[in-house]
């Protein structure tokens, strides 16, 4: 589906399929960027591209993916370092584009502070192009350097950290536990002079000093690091057992009196018309500060407002970065690939005579799909003037730095007059079975199914990823080898593997990568994952639309394997009581809700999932009780525009609370909470004679003030 579409003009069908291709795209930008240091495109078009899943999900929030990047931090740490986890989480932040954002930032903050026109102050600073570092302090001395990894959790780079000149090994006169947070960069001219050694030693040069610095810190050798020119500029903080100062502005002073190198183009504001010159001022002096940055973060200056405006999912309310506009380069197409995702999709890939876009080393460039290649979007529209994607065109690409560049406009001019249009293939490249596109759709798919390979490949690396079973040492390159020779074909083929062979293990460690003690380790590791909890075992599974969110829910509803086989047997023809059931289950639509009804009625897939099942101990869901909350047990409901809380605090608080949150009214719900234009459920819950609160009134019921 075309970019250009406006999401305001989206029916359901279109918009589903756009979530889909965004996450997708969102997700192999995250591990691009936070966990390979090999990132092709700017930060501006990533961000566009997560605004505009963003936009998508507050239109049709019952199609929200439940694995959808917009909960998600950052990527899976890389696994040759140790895991620490985060005391407190590294967030993101929300991102602004123009100044009617940054006004809508405050807006939204007197708001929910109820402040009016009263007076409140912002800090604003340069957001350094590096990598996020957060360092621990306990009684002084530094014990531990942590990058973000996923948010969560993230990789110890503690050795690597000290060899930093500007990071102080010890502080006086602080907290006991002191966690500083910011950014490791390279300044240019360190930069340069790094990839003139490089050059001298016929050494891989670096393709900006955002990579050097993230590469240069992820060192298994801490000597490698400590030749680096390595720089830390400090600018928040985490776990802290004794607070500091009142005020953001405060303790950055307090970072610099410890000894922590802070922006000295940092200044408090008041209101967004300050925060938009001092934003301007900035932009002019980029080109001059001798270190990249890519926007400017505001951030509310008083502590005790941050703490009452508290977080989202991901990111902090009180904070967000003001991002510069994107940069634009002009290259060749040299060929047009198709890929074949776990799903059957098959995505046009640009692949493009190396570029340089602001720093960043360009390469490859998404086609979307067939309509985008031909130029116009899935309703026949034209984009681009009308003009086609071809080989060997010359096209001005977008450098957006977590995800696949983007293709804006082609210059038709230098176009050759042997030129041909590109056909799209009506067969699926890797297994030969036709392609289809349903009616609505914006993508083509292979119908090959499990006779695909790359289907099938793609599915098993999901099976073993993190968040699923998240096997040790079985990755995508060893998934890939052991399907190629004929050892792994499904997921239960990975838990019969040393059985199967007698000298599997002999076999195994004869392979070029493998050793006895790495085969010991696999197998070892392969065992430990049999005991599975159900979350993770339908996460596993690949089900279309089915995240690790919505594998949760399914797991909290119906609690152990052999209820939801049941519940999708009896809702098998997309009717009756199971079905509502299923619909019922807040955050689960009719897409979803019939693609997991789908793979269980599917004869080929169901068989694959009872072989795994048998191989397997898949624990049932341990359900949390809270039997002193007064909603204990009830089921309800929220509807309508909350303003008070979003969807997503009130349906947590309310399960923290043992309440059980529901998507639709029926006879089984207890409450329905009801916000401004509250529609149809607040009409059936009235002819049901369900209790219906107001926000505040549930606020009160519950005893907080607000989330």
């Amino acid at each position: 589906m075309s970019e250009e579409i406006s999401v305001n003009n989206l029916n359901r069908v279109q918009a589903a399929a756009e979530l889909l291709r965004l996450n997708d795209i969102l997700k192999i930008a995250n591990i691009d960027y936070h966990s390979k240091d090999a990132p092709i495109l700017s930060d501006s078009e990533y961000d566009k591209l997560k605004q505009r899943n963003f936009n998508i999900e507050i239109n049709f929030p019952d199609l929200v993916l439940d694995n959808t990047v917009s909960n998600q931090v950052g990527a899976s740490p890389l696994e040759t370092f140790s895991k620490i986890k985060h005391a407190v989480k590294m967030l993101s932040l929300g991102n602004a584009f123009n100044d009617d954002d940054v006004n809508n930032f405050d807006v939204r903050i007197r708001k929910f502070l109820g402040l009016g026109t009263n007076k409140l102050t912002y800090t604003a600073e340069p957001k350094i192009d590096g990598l996020s570092l957060s360092l621990k302090y306990v009684d002084g001395k530094l014990v531990q350097a942590t990058t973000r990894g996923d948010g969560s959790v993230g990789e110890n780079v503690t050795k690597n950290a000290k060899t930093i000149t500007n990071i102080p090994k010890e502080i006086f006169n602080a907290p006991n536990i002191l966690e500083v947070r910011g950014e490791v960069y390279m300044n240019h001219e360190d930069f340069n002079k790094l990839n003139k050694r490089q050059l001298d030693k016929n050494a891989k040069l670096f393709a900006n000093p955002r990579n050097a610095a993230a590469g240069s810190l992820r060192q298994l050798d801490s000597r490698i690091t400590a030749s680096r020119p390595l720089k830390f500029f400090a600018y928040a903080w985490g776990e802290i057992s004794t607070s500091i100062s009142k005020n953001q502005i405060d303790t950055m002073q307090k970072f610099s009196a410890f000894g922590f190198s802070t922006n000295k183009l940092t200044k408090v504001c008041n209101g967004p018309a300050e925060l938009i010159e001092h934003y301007k001022i900035i932009q002019s002096q980029r080109g001059l500060l001798g270190y990249d940055i890519d926007g400017v973060v505001y951030k509310v200056n008083d502590l005790t407002l941050q703490e009452k405006l508290g977080f989202r999912s991901t990111t902090p309310r009180w904070a967000i970065a003001h991002k510069f506009p994107a940069e634009i380069a002009q290259t060749q197409i040299k060929s047009i690939d198709i890929q074949v995702g776990r799903t059957g999709a098959l995505s046009p890939v640009a692949r493009l005579k190396p570029v340089n876009v602001g720093g960043v080393i360009v390469s490859n460039a998404t086609l979307h799909n067939e309509d985008y290649i031909a130029g116009r979007d899935s309703n026949g529209n034209q984009i681009r003037k009308g003009s086609d994607i071809r080989v060997d065109d010359w096209v001005e690409v977008y450098r957006a730095g977590d995800v696949i560049p983007k293709i804006r406009n082609v210059d038709l001019s230098k176009r050759s007059l042997n030129s041909k249009s590109y056909i799209f293939p009506t067969h699926c490249p890797e297994c030969k079975s036709l392609s289809e596109r349903l009616i609505g759709d914006s993508i083509a798919r292979c119908t090959g199914g499990l006779v695909c390979p790359a289907q099938v490949v793609q599915g098993l690396v999901h099976f073993v990823s993190r968040g699923a079973f998240d096997i040790d040492g079985l990755g995508a390159k060893q998934i890939e080898q052991f399907y190629e020779l004929g050892w792994i074909k499904e997921p239960a083929d990975i838990f019969t593997l040393q059985k199967r062979y007698s000298s599997g293990l002999q076999q195994l460690q004869n392979r070029e990568g493998w050793g006895e003690t790495s085969a010991k380790n696999l197998f070892y590791a392969i065992n430990v994952k049999r005991k599975i909890p159900l979350n993770k075992f339908l996460f596993g599974l690949g089900i279309r639309h089915v995240g690790e969110t919505t594998a949760t829910l399914l797991a909290k509803h119906y609690g152990s394997i052999n209820e939801l086989k049941i519940a999708m047997d009896l809702a098998i023809n997309l009717n009756g009581n199971s079905w509502d059931d299923l619909l019922s289950i807040d955050g689960v639509g009719h897409v979803l809700a019939n693609a997991i009804v789908s793979t269980f009625k599917d004869l080929a897939q169901r068989t694959v999932i009872e072989r795994l099942i048998f191989q397997l101990d898949i624990q049932d869901e341990i359900i949390s009780k809270n039997i002193n909350s007064i909603i204990y047990g009830k089921t309800v409901v929220f509807t309508g525009s909350l303003e008070l809380m979003t969807r997503a605090e009130a349906k947590v608080r309310a399960e923290s609370l043992g309440a059980k949150v529901s998507g639709s009214v029926s006879q089984k719900t207890d409450i329905v909470i009801a916000g401004p234009r509250a529609g149809s459920k607040a009409v059936k819950a009235k002819e049901l004679g369900v209790q219906i609160l107001s926000e505040q009134n549930w606020l009160d019921l519950i005893k907080i003030d607000k989330f």
